[in-house]
């Protein structure tokens, strides 16, 4: 668009109409695109932040970054490209860990586990320490191997605290066939007495993980060297995203690399849910944009004396049709911008004082307020939508206006 064009159609937006509904009709389009505009980037901002949180409540256990093979179960921790990641400047804790089913029994009680064998810098690796609600975490003491269970397993089981009867773990062999006449052979099993429960208030760990050594797990499991995952912890000031990217490219496809909220299926579908969100509003957002069709044609009409003097001044009629296109876009940018400070001024008052809270019972939530968190591609990303739409329900009567004024000058002539 030529700056001839912006200028008579910025004069246009606010010189007095002969018409009031003509103005009125355009301040509606402004506030519609407006408030859908500062709905996407409030909506799109919840949806980041209970991400954030709920991310953060399972970085209490998940490593920053998981290595697990693509095909098969486990991966040897032996091979080339796998030792070579510990050695990374990058990498602060480097932990194989084995996981797999068992079977606990506890007294006249049993439950089927996840059975997580950790090496013993697994405390450095997460806050499992901090997540403790009775007994102490270790691993062993040189002599005995020590379990800790999540606290929804303990409580099926009736485990007690500083209980002195240990638990027991049934494992299937793994090797060798099973024997039908004599299933109980094809089990393996070991006892363990409990050191501690934890609680990190997910129950994909509370109700059924237990903890205990790695070599302990890889002879349960008939393992050597294997493992099913390397999880790793990051030195500070390196980018989670930055490595795990680094991590895939010197690993390629064989192993699967994922950052700590990569690591849940919820991640997945809350993505999912955002953006089918996103193109909901950004439906309703096009049909506020098409206020601006009335709004222009209206504006047409009122115009007719305007666009017959700037004819015969020797504008041609590429002109003509770029002043309202250019109205129409400005319609829309205005909408726009007056969104996204809106937006931006809630989404900060939100997270700075909790303006909107999740209910009235205290202790019933992690948090008291809708969690917030504003992203630059989410922004960008709104921005883009607003002007396209708006440039398209611009371009419509812009279009018909040029086919009219060459219809009369052909007539003319």
């Amino acid at each position: 668009m030529s700056r001839l064009s912006r200028k008579i159609a910025w004069r246009y937006l606010f010189s007095k109409k002969s018409h009031s509904a003509i103005n009125a009709i355009s301040i509606v389009s402004v506030c519609g695109v407006a408030i859908t505009t500062l709905a996407l980037i409030c909506t799109l901002s919840v949806y980041n932040g209970f991400t954030q949180l709920i991310g953060s409540l399972y970085s209490q256990i998940d490593p920053q970054i998981k290595i697990t093979p693509r095909e098969g179960k486990t991966l040897d921790t032996e091979a080339p490209e796998i030792k070579q990641i510990a050695s990374w400047p990058e990498v602060s804790v480097f932990s194989p860990v084995v996981e797999d089913n068992a079977l606990c029994l506890y007294k006249d009680r049993q439950r089927a586990v996840l059975v997580k064998g950790v090496p013993d810098n697994y405390t450095q690796l997460s806050h499992i320490q901090e997540l403790v609600t009775s007994g102490h975490f270790q691993l062993n003491d040189g002599r005995i191997d020590y379990v800790s269970l999540g606290i929804g397993v303990a409580g099926q089981l009736g485990i007690s605290n500083n209980s002195p009867y240990p638990v027991e773990l049934y494992t299937p062999n793994r090797l060798g066939r099973v024997n039908l006449a004599n299933p109980a052979q094809s089990f393996s099993s070991r006892r363990f007495f409990v050191a501690s429960t934890f609680c990190s208030n997910q129950a994909i760990y509370d109700d059924q993980l237990a903890i205990l050594p790695l070599a302990t797990a890889r002879e349960m499991f008939s393992y050597t060297t294997e493992a099913t995952a390397i999880e790793l912890r990051l030195a500070p000031g390196f980018s989670e995203n930055q490595v795990a990217q680094k991590l895939k490219t010197a690993l390629g496809d064989t192993y699967r690399v994922a950052t700590h909220i990569e690591q849940n299926d919820w991640y997945k579908w809350v993505q999912i849910e955002k953006w089918i969100t996103f193109l909901i509003l950004s439906f309703i957002l096009m049909i506020a944009t098409f206020n601006v069709i009335g709004a222009l044609s209206m504006l047409i009409i009122d115009k007719k004396r305007d666009i017959a003097t700037l004819q015969n001044l020797g504008a041609d009629d590429r002109l003509i049709s770029r002043i309202f296109l250019a109205e129409g876009w400005l319609i829309s940018a205005i909408g726009a911008g007056s969104g996204l400070i809106l937006g931006v001024i809630l989404c900060y008052l939100q997270q700075e004082y909790g303006l909107l809270k999740l209910g009235s019972t205290e202790g019933m939530f992690i948090t008291d307020a809708y969690p917030v968190r504003l992203e630059l591609f989410d922004t960008l990303a709104v921005t883009a939508i607003v002007l396209v739409l708006g440039f398209v329900t611009a371009w419509y009567p812009a279009k018909f206006l040029r086919k009219r004024l060459l219809a009369e000058k052909s007539n003319r002539e």
